[in-house]
């Protein structure tokens, strides 16, 4: 392997590939360090000087040891551990772990030892060095995960454990309403248990791209209309909503119907919640690319809308439009499941200045066709 130093490849110009010419060591996103049969340093990327915090030049043509000084969580030399030139004829390198750089900054490491032949000596040592950043991101993600399910778990849990215990102490107590009126309460917050547990898995299957689409044959401007009794139902004035459809004949979409109604009850329940005056949903055709059909989706209000500042980070994880409640996960799932149908999904502001969604469902195939 030819290995590019200091803006040139050691021995001969880097080969083609079929895709193009290899990489630049300093286009690379991870360190990279490359020392020789003797120890020395031959290659030490623009990475790996931002994250050791030593210049390329230093490190060239030292030893590994001295340009890469690492100490495992102990505080022993990782170098003198490992012994990459003088260990097992039969090791092929480190596994990524976890080490100290001078100073106590943590860095991901690994290497790979390239022997002359199977078993033979170590002619190269290529160590890949990865900042800790994204790591802790991650984990602060998991860890706002976690904190924001359990509090809006507890409020639920709360509610079934003292009607269930009072029912049970003082059954005899209560008239027949007063039980009836309990038990709906206990009834209403199970499903709202359900509900967060549906979102833990949903965000589980997006972040792990294991959201199974399953289709079949959507009526949208049924779905639509469901949704809308829902909500009148619960209280909703009727005259609130108005539903827009298109004049020309609407595609013969394929989709995931329990997804679908996801994505629907999502939007319409904010708009409700967070919007103000008519909620409107317009259904219409749309022509995605020139070959691909496909049905688009909008839902606005008259409300507030979404401050412009703020529209970037409408799909993420744990966005609020209000401090209404809520886990801020609907919209990120929301957009997981129109990615997983292959459409996309926007925000903006409707012309009476509230929040304006417009999603687009490709036309698709039936499951049995559909192998995407």
């Amino acid at each position: 392997m030819n290995v590019r130093t200091s803006g040139s490849v050691a021995g001969r110009s880097a080969p083609a590939v079929a895709d193009g010419p290899l990489p630049h060591p300093d286009d690379l996103p991870d360190g990279l360090v490359v020392a020789d049969e003797s120890g020395l340093v031959t290659c030490f990327n623009a990475a790996a000087a931002r994250i050791t915090g030593l210049g390329s030049a230093e490190a060239l043509g030292r030893p590994l040891e001295k340009a890469l000084p690492l100490e495992d969580l102990d505080g022993r030399r990782w170098w003198a551990l490992t012994d990459p030139y003088g260990g097992l004829a039969i090791r092929a390198g480190q596994p990524e772990r976890n080490l100290l750089l001078p100073g106590g900054r943590q860095v991901l490491v690994s290497a790979r030892y390239v022997r002359e032949r199977p078993t033979g000596r170590v002619v190269r040592v290529v160590v890949q060095l990865r900042g800790t950043e994204a790591r802790r991101r991650t984990e602060a993600s998991h860890a706002e995960l976690i904190a924001t399910v359990a509090h809006e778990l507890r409020s639920p849990l709360t509610s079934v454990k003292g009607f269930t215990a009072t029912l049970l102490a003082k059954w005899e107590r209560f008239t027949d309403d007063q039980k009836r009126l309990m038990l709906e309460t206990v009834d209403a917050d199970a499903d709202r248990v359900t509900r967060l547990i549906a979102e833990l898995l949903d965000i589980s299957r997006i972040d792990s791209g294991r959201l199974e689409v399953h289709r079949q044959p959507v009526d949208m401007v049924a779905a639509v209309h469901r949704h809308i009794e829902a909500h009148t139902r619960a209280g909703q004035p009727r005259e609130r909503f108005v539903v827009k459809v298109a004049d020309q004949p609407l595609p013969a979409l394929w989709a995931d119907p329990d997804k679908v109604d996801q994505v629907l009850g999502n939007l319409l329940e904010n708009a409700v919640r967070h919007g103000e005056g008519k909620v409107t949903i317009e259904v219409a055709p749309a022509l995605l690319t020139a070959r691909r059909e496909g049905t688009a989706v909008t839902v606005s209000d008259e409300g507030p809308g979404i401050p412009e500042e703020s529209m970037k980070r409408v799909f993420t994880r744990f966005w609020r439009g209000s401090k209404r409640g809520g886990t801020g996960l609907g919209l990120y799932i929301v957009k997981g499941i129109i990615d997983a149908h292959g459409g996309t999904i926007t925000v903006g502001r409707a012309a009476r200045g509230g929040a304006l969604f417009r999603f687009t469902l490709p036309v698709g195939a039936p499951a049995f066709l559909d192998r995407t």
